[in-house]
């Protein structure tokens, strides 16, 4: 990879990474409820998750787009139903109770395993590999997930911190309320593309 083309591609991982979408909604939401230490589970999951995703999708999942169109409608149909259904989790969340430990961030597994139902993860990671890996060999989808890793150290960190500084504001149970109202309505707003592209 020539470095222009790697300047290209870091720019682009950086801006998708960092721009609002489900993951860096939840990571907010997780930083305000319950504080950075504790998301960082969440943090690699998507740090780490989405990379390997990248990778599945360069080297060989993104034949299945290529050799059936429709599956990517059923995609489409599956993961807006199930932001639907955890943008009513968010905002229906009971703030949590600080000397529970019922009340719980997203693990790493779940967070890696979300990527897969995550409309704007499979937009970024099939932009990116026909952007900067159109041969789908095994070097240039390497390039592709690794520069993520960098931007999602970025973007992850970013977005829980911005949470945890919202985390003193919200102290009092009817603005957490609002708060986690507010994200709901973004992570839906977020399916728009999706919904009407």
């Amino acid at each position: 990879m020539t470095l222009d083309l790697l300047a290209a591609l870091a720019t682009f991982a950086l801006v998708t990474a960092i721009t609002p979408g489900p993951n860096n909604l939840m990571l907010m939401a997780s930083g305000a409820n319950f504080g950075f230490r504790r998301t960082l589970p969440h943090m690699l999951g998507v740090g780490l998750g989405f990379p390997a995703m990248c990778v599945a999708v360069g080297l060989g999942v993104m034949r299945l787009f290529d050799l059936w169109p429709p599956a990517y409608t059923i995609l489409s149909v599956v993961s807006v139903a199930y932001m639907l259904w955890l943008a009513w989790k968010i905002a229906n969340a009971a703030p949590p109770d600080r000397t529970r430990a019922s009340a719980r961030p997203l693990s790493f597994l779940q967070a890696a395993s979300f990527q897969w139902v995550n409309p704007k993860a499979w937009s970024m990671a099939l932009s990116a590999v026909t952007l900067y890996a159109p041969g789908r060999d095994l070097t240039g989808v390497l390039w592709v997930a690794g520069v993520y890793v960098a931007g999602s150290v970025v973007s992850t960190t970013s977005w829980t911190v911005i949470g945890t500084a919202v985390q003193r504001l919200l102290s009092d149970r009817r603005r957490l309320r609002v708060f986690n109202w507010a994200m709901a309505t973004l992570l839906v707003a977020s399916l728009l593309p999706v919904l009407f592209g």
